[in-house]
């Protein structure tokens, strides 16, 4: 899989843009503000239908306009697809695949897979679950189309349940309906939870390898998946919670709690390691990404990289750059210099300025 070319009208702070993609490592330099992360944004919109930064669609229009076009030309097996999406600020967005609309934007989902690496997953070890879960939940719905049905209507129905347990305060003769809702809650929750568990397990037969290598060795990396609840108490403690639930007026227990704990050498490194221990957990991580995608969708995934390289050592540079090859990636970046000086082979330069980009090979 490769992009071929991108085409933007309105979208942020471009009135209109196109480029045309190398099959290898496409470089975006410039200083900061000047749009380049917003064509990373633009593709990974294209392959997730959403925002990497949780922006809404109206945030992304050109505050001059009421819309916005992302046109996508890939390349899938030697055929050429074309993903067309409509951002309005009144609407929802529309979206095209070879001009046929789609009913649901989910029904996007897997035509292009796509890992993206930002200076916020740095932090991911020692950020809250959720940003954890949201690793997980994403790569999950690039791949397996049940999780992404199943996550959906969990999550549905979390906010369903929640409304009603608000709605008790004021008409305790609604507390019987909590039966109904708990039926669905635990369907799709034990599916996640089993789906969390597979896929835990998966990236820990790719990871171990890749953190010997980073770490030269000296450290054995596993992540453990940490449930709220195990799938076969939950019905038990779902029960068990509805007191406390309709005191909180929120559903407390579920697979919406769950968290990934990263340990090396027996040690929770977000409780104890070091800076450079996470940053190093956080890349094996996204390494281990591109080997996952590449054996279950048996294709080759985009390798975004927004200003990532500012954020690494030498050591951890070299170790990523010289990893990537064979996929197509995409890089943001201040300066050349740390390609120029370390001589990695790089096939497209565009300088990005002031809502312009300018090929410069």
């Amino acid at each position: 899989m490769i992009i071929k070319s991108l085409e933007l009208e309105n979208f942020r702070n471009y009135d209109t843009l196109h480029i045309d993609f190398d099959k290898g490592v496409n470089i975006f330099y410039g200083d900061n503000a000047q749009g380049k992360t917003n064509i990373l944004e633009a593709v990974y919109m294209s392959a997730t239908t959403r925002s990497h930064k949780g922006s809404k669609d109206k945030d992304i229009i050109n505050f001059k306009a009421e819309e916005a076009h992302i046109k996508t030309i890939l390349d899938k097996e030697g055929l050429e697809r074309r993903v067309d999406m409509h951002l309005r600020k009144a609407r929802s967005k529309g979206i095209a695949v070879d001009k046929v609309r789609l009913k649901k934007a989910t029904e996007l989902l897997g035509l292009l897979n796509i890992v993206l690496f930002s200076p916020e997953d740095m932090a991911i070890i020692k950020n809250a679950p959720s940003e954890r879960r949201r690793f997980v939940d994403m790569e999950l719905c690039q791949l397996d189309e049940i999780y992404l049905y199943d996550l959906n209507n969990y999550n549905k129905i979390v906010n369903q349940r929640n409304k009603l347990l608000k709605d008790i305060y004021f008409h305790p003769d609604y507390r019987d309906m909590i039966k109904i809702w708990d039926a669905q809650l635990l369907s799709y929750g034990v599916r996640i939870i089993k789906r969390r568990k597979e896929f835990t397990d998966r990236l820990n037969e790719i990871i171990e390898d890749i953190h010997a290598g980073l770490s030269g060795g000296r450290e054995k990396l596993k992540i453990i998946y940490a449930p709220h609840v195990k799938a076969e108490e939950y019905e038990e403690k779902l029960k068990a919670s509805v007191e406390k639930d309709i005191r909180l007026k929120m559903t407390s227990t579920g697979p919406h709690r769950d968290d990934f704990v990263f340990i090396s050498n027996g040690t929770d490194i977000r409780v104890f390691g070091s800076q450079g221990q996470q940053r190093t957990a956080a890349l094996s991580l996204k390494l281990s990404e591109i080997e996952l995608v590449k054996k279950t969708a048996k294709d080759e995934p985009v390798l975004l990289l927004d200003d990532v390289l500012s954020e690494l050592d030498a050591n951890r540079q070299n170790h990523l750059l010289n990893n990537i090859g064979g996929i197509q990636t995409i890089i943001t970046c201040t300066g050349l210099d740390d390609f120029v000086n370390n001589r990695f082979k790089y096939d497209k330069v565009f300088k990005v300025e002031n809502g312009t980009v300018r090929s410069e090979n």
